[in-house]
């Protein structure tokens, strides 16, 4: 039976400023795809010119990526994508200069993530919807935000897409808010499996780097508004007049082109509340100092109101790190009622968490990747080139 050829599968760069978390599932996915299947996908990820050489130098450096850098590719200052590409592709239902460039690169496959490419795409299409915030905190979106990414959305279930959820989760949420869809739907739950590279580094050293103390609680989401790190500030006060002094390290962007001013806002409060020693924010760091601040650190706090599968969970999962999440159910699904609880509304419930974990934690100490990581990452790894399959044979059967 002759050897099947490896999918080459058309990406696009997500810069790790405007979404982390992107940024992080694709160098993720790449890396367990080329470690725990090797030659059965070839990734080819498609950059604007303006994007970060550092962050694409990252991927292209995972064996059996390449990497296109075109105009095409190029985001504009507040999205993933430009409005014009999106009514480029509605309106002609293609979007004629990026299937140039898949054309060119002998592509079979698209997976779409925060851009459609149109209705006319003349490759099989995954799109992958990561939440659904903006139909469950649709206060956080302007009226014209709102209705770009729900119309993007809308075209791609209307045009056959076949959908990619990472929970079951986000599965009822497509059912809710999308009823009647005909297209396929997969959920593929994503495992991180950090490169011993991103484990070299020395966590002794990163602490004394940021100037934190040995034990502290880490917080490694980006500064916007559901993310929801006002509880968190309001927890380390109640902390205070208990009289327990405990550090929270924060890290990730500060910019939420939805609402420019959140962190400074948010920081003054910090400062006028005296906590500018327990709310420590150390800004865009690099994903080793990432990984060594996880693994020593007493838990990992997430207080989002909204995930669809959280990366920064997954890893903390990963090294069995301890865990204080806000009471949403994706994170009860992705911990399987694993770890601590508290409502997004309320401080006290935060406040009471940490404390029994900073009053019963031991020594600090380094935590390695656990064995059962690698069953999981093996589940993601065959899940993700079952649904590729599925779709390639699809498109196959339809011609």
């Amino acid at each position: 039976m002759p050897e099947r050829a490896p999918l080459r599968i058309a990406f696009t760069n997500i810069p790790r400023r405007l979404w982390a978390g992107g940024y992080n599932y694709q160098r993720n996915l790449f890396e367990v795809l080329n470690r725990r299947s090797p030659g059965t996908v070839v990734p080819v990820l498609f950059a604007g010119t303006a994007d970060d050489p550092e962050e694409i130098a990252v991927l292209a450096g995972i064996p059996g990526v390449e990497v296109v850098r075109s105009p095409v590719f190029d985001h504009s200052a507040t999205g993933l994508a430009r409005a014009t590409d999106l009514a480029r592709a509605i309106v002609f239902g293609l979007d004629a200069p990026a299937v140039a460039a898949f054309t060119a690169s002998k592509i079979d496959m698209v997976f779409e993530s925060a851009r459609f490419f149109g209705w006319r795409l003349p490759f099989p299409a995954v799109a992958w919807f990561p939440d659904f915030q903006h139909r469950l905190l649709p206060h956080l979106f302007s009226r014209s935000a709102y209705w770009r990414r729900d119309l993007g959305f809308r075209v791609q279930i209307a045009s056959g897409r076949h959908i990619m959820l990472s929970s079951a989760t986000a599965l009822g949420n497509l059912k809710k808010f999308y009823p009647g869809n005909s297209s396929g739907v997969s959920v593929v739950r994503f495992a991180t499996e950090p490169p011993a590279s991103l484990l070299a580094t020395q966590p002794s050293e990163v602490i004394a780097h940021y100037g934190l103390p040995s034990r502290y609680f880490y917080l490694p989401n980006q500064f916007w508004r559901h993310k929801n790190h006002q509880i968190v500030v309001d927890a380390l006060d109640l902390l205070k007049r208990r009289g327990l002094d405990v550090v929270v390290a924060a890290s990730g962007s500060t910019q939420d082109f939805r609402e420019s001013g959140l962190f400074e806002a948010r920081m003054k409060e910090v400062k006028a509340r005296g906590l500018e020693m327990n709310f420590r924010h150390l800004g865009m760091i690099p994903l080793d100092h990432v990984y060594a601040l996880l693994r020593t650190s007493m838990a990992l706090i997430n207080p989002s109101e909204c995930e669809g599968w959280s990366t920064t969970v997954e890893e903390a999962k990963s090294f069995g790190v301890p865990m204080i999440l806000s009471d949403i159910d994706v994170h009860r699904e992705q911990t399987e009622d694993g770890a601590r609880y508290f409502g997004i509304r309320d401080p006290k419930s935060l406040a009471d968490h940490m404390s029994r974990v900073a009053q019963t934690a031991g020594p600090a100490f380094v935590r390695n990747l656990l064995p059962n990581l690698e069953h999981r990452v093996e589940a993601f790894v065959a899940d993700f080139i079952r649904l590729t399959r599925d779709v390639m044979a699809s498109r196959r059967g339809q011609a």
